[in-house]
Formats: C-alpha cells, sequence, structure tokens
C-alpha cells in the first residue's frame, strides 16, 4: 500500500472569477512540482464566498460538468499526472443547480462527480437559493491516488455522511469548505466555532478508522463577484472572516498538518493507507456497529 503525499490549497478569493481560476491553477501547478500526489481545493474557490445574499443574476456564474474549470484543470492533472478535486458551482440544466466536487483524474478525465447532499441556511450563508441538495448520495471513488471520498463544507457536521463514505470503501475523505467567522461574533464565540468544525471531523477520523482533509478559503469577503467583466457586488455590511485553519488528521484523530488562519498555505502530507488497516485492527467500531439495531436513524425524530 503506496503513501499518498496530499495538498490542501487554502487560498483567498477576489470577485474576478477568471483570475481565482488562474490562481488556483498556479497553486495546484506548484503542488505538484512539489511532489503531490493529489491536490484538493477550497469549496466555490472560483469566486469569493456569493452566497451572502440571494441575487439571481449570481446563476450567470454557474458552469457545466465538464465545462471550463475541468478543461482547465485536467489539462493541468494531465501535464503533472497529478489527482485533482475541485468544488464547483455547477448548472446541470435551466433552473437546476449544484454545489459539486469534481474528482479530475491523473489522463485530465472526469473520474467522479459529488453533489453537495445537505444545504445550508443561515445568516450569509443562503445555499439553499442556489443550490438544489445532491441526488447521487454519498460517493467513495477508488482513483489512482488511492480510494477516496468527497463530502462537501455543511455535509462535514454529519456523521452519517462520512460513516456512509467509509463504508463505501474511502479511507480518505476530503472536506472542501467555505466557513468563516461573523465579525460581530468572533471574539465570543469564534475559538469555540473553529474548535467544533475541528472537532467534528476528527471524530469522523476516528469513529470511522479514516484520515481526513479539510480545506477551507481564507480572508475577509463581502462576496463582491465579477464574471465576464460583469460586476455584481456582494451587500454592505462586515461580510464573513474565512478562518482557513485547514487540517489533515489521521485515522486515531491525531492531527498531522494544519494551516494559519490568516494566510494563503499549501498544506502537505503523506497518507499511508496502511493506518487504516492498523488503527480499525486496534478499534474495531465498524467490526461492532449493531447493524440489526439502527432503523431509527432514517426517522427525521423518534418521540
Amino acid at each position: 500500500m503506496k503513501k499518498t503525499k496530499i495538498a490542501l490549497i487554502q487560498m483567498s478569493c477576489v470577485p474576478d472569477t477568471g483570475k481565482n481560476l488562474e490562481h488556483a491553477a498556479e497553486l495546484v501547478i506548484e503542488a505538484a512540482k512539489n511532489g503531490a500526489d493529489l491536490v484538493c481545493l477550497p469549496e466555490l474557490f472560483r469566486a469569493q464566498y456569493f452566497c451572502q445574499r440571494e441575487d439571481h443574476a449570481l446563476f450567470a456564474t454557474a458552469e457545466s460538468i465538464p465545462g471550463p474549470s475541468t478543461e482547465r484543470l485536467g489539462a493541468i492533472a494531465k501535464e503533472h499526472g497529478i489527482v485533482i478535486i475541485a468544488s464547483l458551482f455547477e448548472r446541470r440544466a435551466p433552473g437546476l443547480y449544484h454545489n459539486t466536487a469534481v474528482t479530475i483524474e491523473r489522463d485530465g478525465s472526469i473520474g467522479d462527480v459529488y453533489r453537495k447532499m445537505h444545504i445550508p441556511d443561515d445568516p450569509l450563508y443562503y445555499e439553499k437559493f442556489y443550490f438544489t441538495p445532491g441526488d447521487l448520495g454519498f460517493k467513495a471513488f477508488a482513483s489512482s491516488a488511492g480510494n477516496i471520498g468527497t463530502l462537501v463544507c455543511w455535509d462535514q457536521w454529519y456523521p452519517e455522511g462520512a460513516r456512509i463514505t467509509a463504508l463505501k470503501g474511502a479511507e480518505t475523505l476530503f472536506f472542501p469548505t467555505a466557513i468563516g467567522w461573523h465579525p460581530s461574533e468572533k471574539e465570543e464565540y469564534g475559538d469555540a466555532q473553529y474548535d467544533a468544525w475541528q472537532t467534528t471531523q476528527r471524530a469522523h477520523a476516528i469513529s470511522n478508522g479514516v484520515w481526513v482533509c479539510a480545506v477551507n478559503r481564507v480572508g475577509f469577503e463581502h462576496g463582491d463577484v465579477v464574471h465576464n467583466g460583469v460586476d455584481m457586488p456582494g451587500p454592505e455590511g462586515a461580510g464573513l472572516e474565512f478562518w482557513g485553519g485547514s487540517f489533515i488528521a489521521d485515522p486515531f484523530g491525531r492531527i498531522v498538518a494544519r494551516a494559519s488562519h490568516d494566510k494563503e498555505e499549501i498544506l502537505y502530507a503523506d497518507i499511508d493507507p496502511a493506518q487504516v488497516e492498523i488503527t480499525r485492527q486496534h478499534w474495531p467500531f465498524l467490526r461492532d456497529r449493531r447493524i440489526d439495531a439502527y432503523e431509527g436513524v432514517t426517522k427525521r425524530f423518534l418521540i
């Protein structure tokens, strides 16, 4: 079982979608030149986080799959012989849009597509306006860089998604993310919010005996978007401070690499699939699951 060098691209985003794609491309190439086998970009990296408001004009920024982003990144994957995970605003059909993660194989082809299953609706995170919930289910993919599963941002809070993805054979879970602080809440709740975010994903690693790779963006954003020369400014106000803090946890839940809260970084770690086997032998949670007693988990509530 060969080790895989993972690179997580913690990047900041400017308003111009074209510039973000090119900046992402430069960072992916840098990671490849530093020996990465698999590179994962943050959620919706082509734009500032536009879900801070509801604006029909922003549907123009969505793209087909395959499309411009997969073409650009696919060429890089083929040239450098790497696997790339890219989170995109997918236009599936007129009026039908998804928050979608694409895995691009070493030959530049699309190896797998995952559509975000859990869609949030919170202040400045108005994703239900834009995205249809995924209909492909939770998936594992036997990529040329290992057995992986991708979930997206809000999915990270749900143990069911991580568990099903692991049960389908994923040994490393990727969570492309766009999460941050409301500036007015940071002083009182900031540390607790980040700690909860990290803790719940470390718990996925421990309870499933898998590697977990969480990659976030960084910087202040108001959701300003410029696409094909059209300016779509974000709402007035303090905006969001994306907290970075990308990290990689091993199957024992230990943090093996972690990024800062305020800088662009490429985070690297060597993923050893043998650690999945070893950890599950010592912590046999999958062996001891009471699959005869879990029918209630598919109910909204039990009283």
